[in-house]
């Protein structure tokens, strides 16, 4: 069982991976939301570590239109991993508030220096986000992070879940063949429940050489049906409930295996009263260990 003793809460907002603008704004707008407040009411000693620096998109080269803005990311990727690394080196719990998903490289690679190892990973998301340069058809970088850190040897496929999905690109379903990625469609949801599939990730991701290492997870709010949160840039009808989300979470916060979660894609311009970054607290909040009762 993990022991939680501080967290720390990094800010990424970052938007140069999307094409929809407005989820630079996701970090605010989750603060906004008391999180840190709804943490410490939980007991927890939390310090915000306040934003990584990204330039407006106004402000840099666009590059190559397969990989949007691709160096610039890379750039911030590397500012965050050195973030995550440190939380992580000196005893922390991070959790990384996005901005749009293509941050998740540079938390990946945080972990991995911290702690010598690819760290496993639950990938909670409507999309695979397993794209590359060559297949993406968007251009967009917030499609490719697992993509990009199997290509870099960030992550073992081996030891990364997908679950959620519902929007896959046909280059991707091969990349996932390929690559022996395990992944759990909303059809595979509908048929096991998401508690089997949660047990059944973390069985997978373990790792029998050191199976003390954390779990890392990171959560898209586009897993989650558009009705219960709207304010998310490429929405998908038939996602994960209200009571699946939670449920999952209070599945992994059991497990006592949670060591740095990730929250992304929260777009306060196409949200209703806040209502997703209010979610995501309330995720988060389950995560770490609220309960109903």
């Amino acid at each position: 069982m993990l022991e939680i003793k501080r967290i720390e809460i990094i800010g990424v907002p970052m938007d140069l991976g999307a094409s929809r603008r407005g989820v630079d704004m996701g970090p605010s707008a989750v603060r906004y939301a008391s999180l840190g407040d709804r943490l410490r009411s939980l007991g927890l000693t939390v310090v915000d570590r306040g934003n990584v620096f990204v330039p407006v998109r106004e402000s840099v080269e666009q590059a190559a239109p397969n990989a949007r803005f691709l160096p610039v990311i890379e750039g911030v990727c590397r500012q965050l991993a050195e973030e995550v690394s440190t939380v992580v080196r000196y005893g922390g719990f991070p959790i990384v508030i996005g901005g749009d998903h293509s941050i998740a490289v540079g938390t990946l690679q945080g972990l991995k220096q911290a702690r010598g190892r690819r760290p496993g990973v639950i990938w909670i998301d409507a999309h695979a986000d397993i794209n590359t340069p060559t297949t993406s058809i968007s251009g967009n970088v917030h499609g490719m992070p697992v993509g990009l850190a199997i290509e870099r040897g960030i992550i073992d496929p081996a030891r990364i879940v997908l679950i959620g999905l519902r929007d896959v690109d046909p280059p991707e379903k091969e990349l996932i063949r390929r690559a022996g990625v395990k992944a759990y469609s909303m059809s595979d949801v509908d048929r096991m429940g998401i508690e089997a599939i949660i047990s059944a990730a973390i069985e997978r991701i373990a790792d029998a050489a050191h199976p003390e290492d954390p779990i890392h997870v990171t959560f898209d709010m586009d897993a989650i049906d558009p009705s219960e949160a709207p304010g998310t840039g490429t929405p998908v009808r038939g996602g994960l409930s209200y009571r699946e989300s939670h449920l999952a979470m209070e599945l992994l916060a059991a497990s006592g295996r949670l060591g740095s979660l990730e929250v992304t894609e929260i777009n306060p311009i196409l949200d209703i009263e806040n209502r997703t970054a209010k979610l995501a607290v309330e995720l988060i909040l389950s995560a770490l260990g609220k309960t109903i009762l």
